[in-house]
């Protein structure tokens, strides 16, 4: 008989919402799983949104206060997907209580923030999962063993964009996400934090950057009550936009090569275009997310004039045989959820670490924090 897991949701939001159905969907597609997640119980503040969520997917009990979470004994596993300025105080406390945390990134507002969770998450002994789903789509993940082989050659530079317009509308409410003290960072902590997963996963540490940040919508409206994703607040009160809007960045590799991380929350015309372009000295290879499950291949002797090809992934690459039968039939942003899910769940099954960990996001949190050095200086700054 399978081994139930209680797990809980802190925090129903969209992402909560995408973990919970994560949750749901993770036995369909791993039959083997030796785990089965059960939705014990759903922490939100917001009145009756924890009661709509345990009402559509059939969480056991609800609650306002995160803390009778880390209390309850039924709770074994714990999804943090709570704005950013709460991840610290409540990964530290879920990992103390004992309970296997996965948690959305940045894992909270800076590097200080994801070493205390990291560190909670080591002396507890319990596994450590964080939210960098885009790694887990198999493109990415064929992308990297082409690299590893070397059938590019060596790497020389990397182009990796994140664009979108998420907040590019002038009445975007004034929530949280833009408040200093509690989304941190905006587009840095964001979109930038994934940008430095793939940087890390594809090509390895990076060893020095150079960044420039903006902000160009310098107000917004605050919203006058609960907010969910990314709402809208015509004719409220204007309060200013604290982190910032865009940032442009120079990035040197431990291995030599050179990259650009650009990312930008307020790109009018940009809906999730997120990608890289990886160079080497015999090929390269192209990733777009809005096309998931193809890559951009160029490979061969030819060196001048040499074609690109279109690979679309399969059942070979990654985890796509566990979605479809074939190459070219599409996978989606919630399947990348399910694979992180998955890797959670095995880690918590095996005790070993599947997939994106606390080490992860505190690399990914110092590069953060040393662009926003960069930016104010003007300077390279060594990681």
């Amino acid at each position: 008989m399978l081994d139930a897991l209680g797990v809980a949701v802190v925090g129903f939001g969209w992402m909560g919402r995408v973990h919970t159905q994560a949750y749901a969907r993770v036995r369909h597609h791993y039959p083997q799983l030796a785990l089965r997640p059960e939705l014990v119980t759903v922490a939100e503040e917001v009145p009756g949104r924890a009661e709509e969520a345990a009402a559509q997917f059939g969480f056991a009990s609800t609650t306002r206060d995160w803390r009778e979470v880390a209390a309850d004994p039924r709770v074994r596993a714990v999804s943090v997907t709570a704005p950013n300025f709460l991840h610290r105080e409540i990964g530290v406390a879920m990992a103390e209580a004992g309970k296997h945390l996965w948690i959305e990134k940045p894992v909270g507002l800076g590097a200080d923030d994801a070493h205390a969770v990291a560190d909670a998450v080591a002396k507890a002994g319990v596994q450590g999962t964080v939210g960098f789903n885009y790694r887990n789509a198999p493109a990415v993940e064929a992308a990297r063993e082409l690299i590893a082989s070397g059938e590019i050659g060596t790497v020389t530079h990397v182009r990796i964009r994140l664009f979108s317009d998420y907040a590019a509308h002038p009445e975007g409410a004034l929530t949280w996400r833009y408040e200093r003290e509690r989304g941190g960072s905006g587009v840095l902590g964001d979109l930038a934090s994934h940008g430095v997963d793939l940087a890390r996963f594809l090509l390895g540490d990076i060893a020095s950057l150079a960044a420039d940040t903006a902000v160009f919508l310098p107000e917004r409206a605050r919203p006058a009550g609960a907010t969910a994703g990314h709402s809208r607040a015509a004719g409220g009160e204007l309060g200013p936009v604290e982190n910032e809007d865009y940032v442009n960045c120079l990035l040197r590799f431990a291995s030599g090569a050179r990259g650009v991380l650009e990312a930008c929350r307020v790109s009018v015309g940009e809906q999730n275009n997120y990608g890289f372009e990886v160079h080497g000295t015999r090929g390269a290879v192209f990733w777009d997310f809005r096309r998931m499950n193809e890559l951009g291949v160029s490979r061969g002797t030819a060196y001048q004039d040499q074609p690109v090809s279109t690979v679309y992934v399969g059942p070979g690459d990654g985890e796509f045989g566990a979605f479809q039968p074939g190459a070219a039939n599409a996978m989606g942003y919630d399947d990348l959820k399910v694979i992180e899910a998955y890797r959670f769940l095995r880690s918590v099954a095996e005790g070993v670490p599947y997939g994106a960990t606390l080490a992860d996001a505190v690399h990914s949190a110092v590069a953060l924090d040393a662009m926003a050095r960069s930016a104010e200086s003007g300077a390279w700054v060594v990681l």
